[in-house]
């Protein structure tokens, strides 16, 4: 594993805002574009905030999300309303490269327009990932059979945190990213690291190229700061 562990959740959010300004900043020379998918969850959300204060040529940026929990539009338990606070509201992004999940409609629905659409970005530069207390990510719980889902995007009916219907990226999609970076930080997720540390293949470990950043008081005794 790649590890980087800071002292709070206020580095933690800097240096990963930082980290993603300059990858979009090496994609855009290389290839003209970047595409990041976007996480919820509170550390994200503080990446998002140090994020949009940061020199970024948004109008070369596509916008995508993880998962998205089927909910009506605006709804408080929308992880693209968190966004819409965090980052999208404050920066000069046309709402065109803002590719949001229709999980308004239904969990099949959803999926199928957002894999309909994902045909425009073959390879994400950037995927966000945030970490759950039992080891998922986006809708990725532990024993479903999302698991090995190998669809770019599907619904799913049966998570165990409410609402139980989302949509979700696959790992298809994750695991062809350019760079992955998890988001984890507080006690809270602590046992689940150690878990991961110890071997144990928990959904948010299946995860390839990814860069773990995490705070103190997550990492532990189990990664060192």
């Amino acid at each position: 594993m790649k590890t980087r562990v800071f002292a709070d959740t206020g580095e933690l959010a800097r240096e990963a805002a930082e980290w993603t300004a300059r990858a979009c900043a090496e994609a855009i020379a290389a290839r003209g574009v970047f595409h990041l998918v976007l996480a919820g969850g509170t550390s994200p959300k503080l990446c998002y905030q140090a994020l949009r204060d940061l020199d970024v040529d948004w109008s070369k940026v596509h916008i995508w999300f993880g998962d998205e929990r089927c909910v009506p539009l605006g709804h408080e338990d929308r992880n693209d309303r968190m966004a819409d606070e965090a980052l999208l509201s404050h920066i000069p992004i046309p709402a065109s490269k803002i590719h949001r999940m229709a999980a308004e409609l239904g969990p099949d629905e959803g999926a199928a327009l957002y894999a309909a659409e994902l045909a425009v970005a073959p390879v994400m530069d950037v995927v966000h990932l945030g970490m759950g207390e039992d080891g998922h990510t986006c809708s990725l719980f532990p024993g479903k059979p999302a698991l090995s889902d190998e669809r770019l995007v599907f619904g799913v009916i049966d998570s165990p945190k409410p609402p139980p219907e989302r949509v979700t990226l696959g790992y298809t999609v994750l695991n062809k990213a350019r760079a992955a970076l998890v988001l984890t930080a507080g006690k809270g997720k602590r046992d689940v690291l150690a878990r991961i540390a110890a071997g144990e293949s928990l959904p948010v470990a299946r995860v390839n190229n990814a860069i773990w950043y995490m705070d103190q008081d997550a990492a532990g005794d189990a990664f060192p700061a």
